[in-house]
């Protein structure tokens, strides 16, 4: 398995968050539930794979929209974090999120706001920004909801300006967005089992669901990459090789959450892609660090000496 490094790549988060994590015993029906601060942390899509992408070692900068009290707070813990970052200010609110972690039942439960509306200004402002960093960047991480007032092609103008820049998009989002953004093509594209069904419009349950869908993906030019990730079985990598079930490996304790699992797969695989490894491999690490990612409670970080252990337990199976 490489060891990172390699070129910095940029992530793309429009509609970051500060998540508060709370733990509490037990939820009361009446009265007041007691709860503690567990941690406040940065979230969103991109930010969480940024900050997992320098866990492994190698390198990113973080691009994200910031406005108003929680704008300047998110920031400051950026900064305390030492995540290399780059924010565009927005007349709105940046959002807050609450991560409550129930510790009698061991449930987890997220909730999340929609977060500001954005001017269209606002968007363009971000596309300019995002273009001053692709030089030398071959990679660039899209990945999170968009907020509200930007349109649903947005993800799509951002693919244009990253492969006229010679850049590669890796895309995980969902909804309009996600459809526009496939129309127009990506090199790598991200979903879930929820995702890959609002694609397929059918149930998508195992492997041989998930080829259809990523044969589809790549015949049409969506995208030259499809991973379509299934829950506690794994992944279906698809290239222009082939297909390859990555069956994911044996928790070796109980599953927590599965919060940050998709961000988490998504930082790892990106690393190994940046630092030279081929997408195969590249994702299996991808499986093995979401895995570890179940292990932890709410939205914390996954243990990178796990995740890279259980690599070694994914099994994989190539198709033609």
């Amino acid at each position: 398995m490489t060891n990172a490094a390699g070129p910095a790549v940029v992530t793309v988060t429009m509609n970051p968050a500060i998540d508060l994590c709370w733990e509490v015993e037990h939820l009361e029906g009446e009265g007041k539930s007691r709860a503690r601060v567990r941690s406040v942390a940065v979230g969103g899509g991109g930010i969480n794979v940024a900050r997992h992408i320098v866990r492994f070692g190698g390198r990113a900068t973080a691009l994200h929209t910031a406005g108003g009290e929680v704008g300047l707070r998110l920031n400051r813990l950026l900064d305390e974090e030492g995540i290399d970052h780059v924010a565009v200010d927005i007349d709105g609110d940046t959002r807050e999120a609450l991560v409550l972690f129930e510790t009698a039942s061991r449930r987890s439960y997220h909730i999340v706001p929609p977060g500001p509306q954005l001017h269209e200004r606002e968007g363009l402002r971000c596309l300019e920004v995002l273009e001053r960093f692709l030089g030398g960047r071959p990679y660039v991480v899209a990945s999170g909801s968009l907020p509200g007032g930007l349109p649903d092609d947005y993800y799509a103008a951002v693919a244009r300006r990253v492969r006229e820049a010679g850049s590669r998009l890796i895309l995980d989002t969902s909804g309009p967005a996600l459809r526009a953004a496939l129309a127009e093509g990506v090199f790598l594209f991200r979903c879930n089992r929820t995702e890959a069904e609002s694609l397929t419009g059918h149930p998508v349950s195992g492997f041989d669901d998930a080829r259809a869908l990523n044969e589809h993906l790549l015949t049409t030019g969506a995208a030259e990459i499809a991973v379509t990730t299934l829950g506690a079985l794994g992944a279906l990598c698809s290239t222009s090789q082939g297909h390859t079930e990555l069956h994911a490996p044996p928790l070796p304790g109980e599953p927590l959450s599965d919060a940050g699992a998709g961000d988490s797969m998504v930082a790892a695989l990106t690393t190994q892609l940046a630092a030279g490894e081929d997408p195969v491999a590249a994702c299996a690490l991808g499986v093995a660090t979401a895995a570890a990612a179940m292990l932890t409670p709410t939205t914390e970080p996954f243990d990178v000496d796990v995740a890279r252990s259980l690599r070694s337990q994914v099994r994989t199976a190539t198709r033609g």
